[in-house]
C-alpha cells in the first residue's frame, strides 16, 4: 500500500514538474504571432518570415476581419503584438477601453491618406453643395479635415489640435460642402459606385481595390511631420523583450525597407526607426 502511494506521489510530482516546464518553454517561446490587416501590414510580415527565421524566430501572421478585434487580441494575450494602426488610433483604443495597456513598439511605414472622384479631377472641381464621404473612424476625422484644409477647401479652428478636429471645428466651409461618414471598409465600394463628390479611403483599401494613392487620388495628405505612421503595438512592457526588439530590428532593416519601396511604389513609404 505504502509503495502504491509513493508511487503516486511521484506521478504528481513529474505531473507538476512537466506543467511548470510547459508554462516555462511557452514564455520562452521561439514563435511570434502578430495580427495583422492584410494589405499591406500582412504582406510585409511574410516578407521578414525568412529574415526572423535567420534570427532564430518562427513568424506567424494573423489576419483578423475587423479593425476592432486587432487591439482586443493583443490585450487579451491572443498574439504578442499587432501591427495595422496608427499611435492617435493606438491613443483611442486606450481611452475607449480601461482594460487595455498597449504601446508602440516603433513605427514602421506611412501609408498616406487619399482622397478620390469619379466625379471630378481636382478637390477645387467639386460643386457647391457637393458630398465628401469620409471614413467614420473617429481617430482620423482630423486627419481627412487637415487634408482639405491644406488644400484650401475648408478653414479649421486655429485654437483645436487638428489630430482631434472633427467637422464641428470647421469654421470656414466656402463650397458649403456637405460631409457623410460610413465604415471604411466601405469607402472604396462607394468610390466604384460614384457615392458622392469625393471618397477618403484608406490606403490598404485603395490597394485592395487596384488604386494607387500616388497616381490615382485627386488629393493626397502631406507626409512631412505626419504623425499617422503605422506602428507595430505591444502589451505595455513587452516592448523591451527580446522577441520585439527583434521583431523590429527586422521591421526597420533595409530589406524590408527596399521591399516595401519597389512592392508600394510610393502609395507605402518606409520610415526610419
Amino acid at each position: 500500500m505504502k509503495k502504491l502511494l509513493l508511487s503516486a506521489l511521484f506521478l504528481s510530482f513529474v505531473v507538476i514538474l512537466a506543467a511548470c516546464g510547459s508554462s516555462n518553454s511557452a514564455s520562452d517561446s521561439k514563435t511570434i504571432t502578430v495580427a495583422a490587416s492584410k494589405t499591406p501590414h500582412a504582406e510585409i510580415l511574410e516578407e521578414a518570415k525568412p529574415l526572423l527565421k535567420e534570427k532564430g524566430y518562427d513568424l506567424e501572421v494573423k489576419v483578423l476581419s475587423d479593425y476592432k478585434m486587432y487591439n482586443k487580441a493583443l490585450s487579451e494575450k491572443e498574439v504578442d503584438a499587432n501591427f495595422f494602426q496608427h499611435i492617435p488610433y493606438l491613443d483611442e483604443e486606450n481611452k475607449s477601453n480601461k482594460d487595455y495597456d498597449l504601446v508602440s513598439a516603433g513605427a514602421v511605414h506611412l501609408e498616406p491618406f487619399g482622397i478620390y472622384s469619379k466625379k471630378h479631377k481636382s478637390l477645387k472641381d467639386i460643386p457647391n453643395g457637393g458630398t465628401v464621404i469620409m471614413t467614420n473612424n473617429v481617430a482620423e476625422q482630423g486627419r481627412m479635415l487637415t487634408l482639405l484644409q491644406h488644400a484650401d477647401i475648408i478653414k479649421l479652428d486655429p485654437k483645436v489640435d487638428t489630430i482631434n478636429a472633427t467637422v464641428k471645428d470647421i469654421k470656414e466651409n466656402p463650397k458649403n460642402l456637405k460631409f457623410k461618414k460610413i465604415a471604411p471598409e466601405l469607402t472604396a465600394k462607394a468610390y466604384e459606385n460614384s457615392e458622392g463628390d469625393a471618397v477618403f479611403i484608406n490606403v490598404n483599401y485603395a490597394i485592395q481595390n487596384k488604386l494607387n494613392p500616388k497616381t490615382d487620388s485627386i488629393e493626397l495628405e502631406q507626409t512631412k511631420n505626419n504623425p499617422y505612421a503605422n506602428i507595430v503595438a505591444v502589451r505595455k512592457g513587452d516592448d523591451k523583450s527580446d522577441k520585439t526588439k527583434t521583431l523590429m530590428e527586422i521591421l526597420h532593416s533595409d530589406k524590408i525597407k527596399e521591399y516595401i519601396d519597389k512592392k508600394y511604389n510610393g502609395a507605402v513609404l518606409p520610415v526610419s526607426e
